[in-house]
């Protein structure tokens, strides 16, 4: 242990010393570069294969057909509580209907905000 007359110059320099941490609420965390956040889907790009719904480790996907439309149409029911952002179903989808994007702040109080319709 350390005696305290053997401390006082590390404590002194320890006042004048940038800290380490960020300010994050204050100032904007930057990501890096192929960052994998919330998902962004695209509707006109989808073909309804649902590969990545099947691939997904945690069922966190959903892929359904839109109601009441000529064409055939889907949309993405994702679960973000049960996400784990592993970027599969990015990965495996053929047409590229799916892609992350940088948002990262999805916290939420309540359960219900988290189904995201996409």
């Amino acid at each position: 242990m350390k005696s305290a007359g053997r401390m006082i110059p590390y404590l002194i320099s320890m006042l004048v010393k940038k800290p380490d941490t960020v300010l994050y609420p204050y100032v904007h965390a930057n990501v890096p570069e192929h960052f994998r956040g919330a998902l962004k889907f695209d509707q006109e790009k989808c073909v309804g294969c649902k590969l990545c719904q099947r691939i997904c480790p945690t069922g966190a996907i959903a892929i359904e057909k839109l109601e009441n439309t000529e064409e055939k149409r889907f949309k993405a029911v994702v679960l973000m509580d049960q996400c784990i952002f592993c970027g599969q179903c990015v990965d495996s989808c053929p047409r590229k209907a799916l892609e992350n994007t940088e948002n990262f702040e999805l916290a939420s109080l309540d359960r219900k905000t988290l189904k995201v319709d996409i």
